[in-house]
């Protein structure tokens, strides 16, 4: 039955099985245990010039359990102290995808700037999934006064 294998973030999640496919890689770990996200750290060098866009390579594969979603997400501090971030944040990596974890970055700074073999780039987030199908109504239910406000509807 489908809903025995949903999602329940209220028990055990299940393992992340991770696979180094070089010897030098880092497992994923949290910094502190109640963090959120688990640091994806750089395998080689990369320099970004100012405004250029780059891969990092973290030679790890992964399988994300079923019924779960990667996200990749920035760190803040690489963020705040050298405009360091991704390019598509968050980045999404699905529960079948067994290929390496790369990292898709972007220097918005002003100056060159070098990610170095084990710095942490990124941090990976486990999300359950959603697995419901979409119904097409022709009415949608009320909701508490947004509408059809849009952008900053819920005010300031």
């Amino acid at each position: 039955m489908i809903g025995d294998r949903m999602p329940n973030p209220l028990r055990q999640p299940p393992p992340l099985a991770v696979r180094r496919l070089r010897p030098d890689a880092v497992v994923p770990a949290r910094a502190h245990p109640w963090d959120a996200g688990l640091d994806l750290v750089a395998a080689d060098e990369l320099v970004l010039e100012a405004g250029q866009r780059g891969v990092v390579s973290t030679g790890i594969a992964i399988a994300i359990p079923e019924g779960w979603a990667g996200l990749v997400v920035p760190r803040s501090g690489l963020a705040r102290r050298h405009g360091v971030t991704l390019t598509n944040s968050p980045g999404l990596i699905d529960a079948g995808y067994r290929g390496e974890v790369q990292v898709l970055v972007v220097n918005h700074g002003g100056d060159p700037h070098t990610i170095a073999p084990g710095e942490r780039v990124a941090q990976l987030v486990l999300v359950p999934v959603w697995t419901g199908d979409p119904v097409e109504v022709d009415d949608l239910p009320d909701s508490d006064g947004r509408g059809e406000g849009g952008f900053g509807s819920s005010g300031r």
